[in-house]
């Protein structure tokens, strides 16, 4: 029995690395950064309802 434990299971190809590339930039990072800014406004607007009031001068 000849068992080869140090070849790779699956080797990608290139384009294969090409797919996930563009997946990467045109789709992922788009979508996480819209949903980071999303979240981090949602998060000002609750704390600004809820603790800290609406920003400007009191009174």
């Amino acid at each position: 029995m000849n068992h080869n434990d140090d070849a790779p299971a699956h080797t990608s190809s290139k384009s294969e690395e090409t797919r996930l590339f563009v997946f990467l930039i045109v789709f992922l990072f788009p979508i996480l950064s819209v949903a980071l800014v999303a979240t981090y406004g949602f998060i000002v607007w609750i704390s600004q309802m809820t603790i800290f009031g609406p920003p400007g001068p009191a009174g």
